[in-house]
């Protein structure tokens, strides 16, 4: 198995498109997650990741905001 290097995703600059590697939360965050679309393998593309404003990404087409806490427990290469 190859290594890549994961980075948590709120470290990933607005305009960046990345793929989830992991998720590192509890079972009910996890289910929160997925219910969203955001599972091993789904491709993100980051909107808008300025301090303090709102963390917003594209999936598949459609806009959300995450929490940075929420953010930083979704790992991604």
């Amino acid at each position: 198995m190859e290594q890549m290097q994961t980075r948590p995703l709120s470290t990933i600059k607005a305009g960046q498109t990345v793929k989830i590697a992991s998720i590192q939360a509890g079972r009910g965050l996890n289910s929160r997650l997925a219910s969203m679309g955001l599972v091993h393998g789904t491709q993100i593309t980051i909107v808008n990741n300025d301090q303090p404003g709102p963390f917003v990404i594209s999936i598949k087409g459609s806009k959300m905001m995450l929490g940075r806490g929420m953010a930083h427990k979704i790992m991604v290469f």
